[in-house]
């Protein structure tokens, strides 16, 4: 073999990268499930520059880009959940304010979040769930995947009964818990490894580089939150957190059907109202109509009368 045709150069290098990028694609399924690639390709690319079939600059960039890659398959650790969970928390309310107006309702809120999630597939995160009220009309509901839960006054006033609030609470557990914010940001880590593997290999790697990976989290924050209150959740993972909630509504020892007594509430309230769970989520119908197929699975002894004082005193 000819090793002279594999020396440095700005038109040989795009070759590489372009070799490179397609070798790696067309792993598919296999790859993308698989972390042990990105070494193969790492430990290859070191031994084709041991033994000048490429030259070492190719090679260590390769190297690189394989290790970026590895890295970018890795899950995302609890504490990388809260703090991706905390920076999508601070956006959200650079658009709302918290309530203070009733620290014992706020209280109130929490301590049945608490009993959902002791009883939850999940108990522990990071740094636990926590349930604040933001100061607004609108009909919403957000949570993070710190473990912010966010409901607004608005929603509160549409409930009439304390596994009517679960419900909501369960449903914003139910998107934690499946990790929906999150899958966002792994598919932002494929586009930040990717990014890696263009820039490597021209001897990009610095300062500039830096700021462009620093970046990709800014967009991976912005994508969240455009999900969150601008976009949606799709009608699957709506549906899903829903059929979340009723499992965490049923081992708490709420009643589940109070999901549908709070679904109707929501399409009464909602009329007319242009933002909101009108805009971010499939609407209050199409989710009856999806909750009405599981709701018979769990079967609860009905004890709402024991909680109607209770939430009478608090409201």
């Amino acid at each position: 073999m000819n090793t002279r045709k594999f020396r440095r150069g700005g038109a040989h290098t795009a070759v590489v990268q372009a070799a490179t990028a397609a070798l790696l694609l067309s792993l598919g399924p296999l790859y993308w499930s698989c972390e042990t690639m990105a070494d193969v390709a790492s430990t290859g690319a070191q031994i084709a520059g041991a033994l000048g079939v490429i030259d070492t600059e190719t090679a260590s960039a390769i190297s690189k880009s394989s290790d970026a890659i590895g890295r970018a398959l890795e899950e995302i650790t609890p504490e990388q959940e809260y703090y991706i969970g905390r920076a999508v928390a601070a956006n959200i309310l650079d658009r709302y304010r918290i309530w203070n107006g009733d620290p014992a309702l706020t209280k109130y809120l929490n301590e049945i979040c608490s009993v959902m999630v002791i009883n939850s597939p999940r108990p522990e995160i990071y740094s636990g769930y926590h349930v604040a009220i933001l100061d607004s009309t609108e009909i919403n509901a957000f949570a993070t995947s710190g473990g912010h839960i966010f409901v607004t006054r608005g929603l509160i006033a549409c409930a009439d009964s304390e596994d009517a609030l679960a419900a909501v609470i369960a449903h914003e557990i139910g998107h934690i818990q499946l990790q929906h914010s999150i899958k966002a940001i792994k598919n932002s880590r494929i586009t930040n490894a990717l990014l890696v593997t263009g820039t490597s290999a021209a001897g990009a790697l610095g300062n500039d580089t830096i700021k462009e990976l620093a970046d990709v989290m800014d967009e991976s924050v912005n994508e969240i939150i455009s999900t969150l209150i601008d976009k949606g959740y799709s009608r699957e993972q709506e549906f899903d957190a829903d059929t979340a909630a009723l499992a965490l509504m049923a081992a708490a020892g709420y009643e589940p059907s109070s999901l549908l007594t709070m679904l109707r509430l929501l399409e009464q309230n909602q009329t007319g109202q242009s933002g909101g769970l009108t805009k971010t989520h499939p609407s209050p119908a199409q989710r009856i109509t999806s909750a009405e197929q599981s709701v018979p699975k769990f079967k609860v002894p009905d004890t709402r009368s024991f909680r109607t004082e209770r939430y009478s005193r608090i409201r």
